[in-house]
């Protein structure tokens, strides 16, 4: 083997060392680019997509955020409903949209942590989306509509013993988390309820005050909260940490025997993944400080939601242990993938 000069060293040692300070300079300029385009974002309106029907505690929120954020940006932030397959249309969004930070969705935890378990989504829930800013829990309501004549969840629980697959439990749709609710009830109190699922919350409001199913599971919110003091629906139970203020005497699941059917809905906002981390960043402080703003967060408050908030990355943490909890509690449901 013929030696290695040391003019030879040199000169290796030298090609290294321009290849070095080219990728430096190179990872300057990318960031200089990123802190540029941050800078001059945003400079057209954004479209914030919400993954549900109008009228619901995602479409609300979403339209309260894009009319703050549309004030504090200084551009138009336009929201566009794309309802169905349980929030995953509206996911898709995300996954498919051009990385610039003009392309936002508003949606539930559920497409990224519950739809991937059961069944086929067309993007990838860690690969394709980016987690924005954790924004809001929702307590689920279990309510009953006109056309049930259990007095209290208990009573429920006895009737469906009594009548296997004779009460109707409406939800959002496959896959919702109201779904998984009625499977843990079903699996945990060893009872037979017919699923009706929806694409959404606005047709499911409309049917039950029509008395077309007997039961519903379905986010708190100020419209549902006026059915209830209405006389319209009544609650029997509720999936969160604590009983509700405004509904002091109505149990959570938990209380009622079944903890694992406790659930709450997480939403949040999601962008494309490889948007720029600067505009995401910008993103998540304003978001951020909106819900530290007394009249934003008396809003989310009136509704029985709980502003959230937090950083991009721990709001991805968040998502990742909820989908690896799912994915446990799904294998334990007989018949719940399909």
């Amino acid at each position: 083997m013929k030696p290695i000069q040391s003019s030879e060293i040199s000169s290796v040692v030298s090609r290294r060392r321009a290849l070095g300070t080219m990728g430096g300079m190179a990872s300057l300029l990318a960031l200089g680019y990123g802190s540029a385009q941050a800078q001059s974002w945003p400079a057209k309106p954004i479209k914030l997509t919400v993954s549900y029907p109008p009228g619901g505690v995602a479409d609300n929120m979403a339209r309260l955020l894009a009319e703050k954020l549309s004030t504090v940006l200084g551009s138009s932030v336009v929201v566009d409903n794309k309802a169905g397959a349980s929030g995953a249309i509206g996911m898709d969004v995300a996954a498919k949209g051009a990385p610039d930070g003009y392309t936002l969705v508003f949606s539930a935890i559920s497409p990224l942590v519950l739809s991937p378990h059961l069944g086929k989504v067309p993007y990838d829930p860690v690969k394709d989306i980016a987690p924005v800013v954790n924004v809001i829990a929702s307590p689920v309501l279990l309510l009953a509509t006109s056309a049930c004549t259990a007095k209290d969840f208990k009573a429920l629980v006895e009737q469906a013993k009594a009548q296997p697959g004779a009460l109707r439990w409406a939800t959002s749709g496959p896959a919702s988390l109201g779904h998984i609710m009625l499977e843990q009830i079903k699996a945990g109190a060893g009872v037979d309820i017919t699923h009706i699922p929806y694409k959404g919350g606005g047709q499911q409001i409309n049917d039950a005050l029509a008395g077309h199913f007997e039961v519903l599971s379905v986010n708190a919110g100020p419209a549902i909260n006026g059915h209830i003091q209405s006389g319209k629906l009544r609650p029997l139970a509720v999936g969160a940490p604590v009983r509700l203020d405004h509904f002091r005497h109505v149990p959570t699941l938990a209380e009622a025997g079944l903890p694992a059917a406790n659930l709450a809905s997480v939403f949040g906002i999601f962008a494309p993944a490889g948007t720029p981390a600067a505009v995401v960043e910008r993103l998540n402080a304003e978001v951020n400080k909106l819900l530290k703003d007394p009249d934003v967060r008396q809003r989310i408050e009136a509704a029985e939601n709980v502003p959230t908030g937090g950083s991009a990355a721990d709001f991805g943490r968040y998502i990742a242990a909820e989908s690896a909890a799912n994915a446990r509690i799904i294998k334990q449901v007989p018949g719940l993938t399909g």
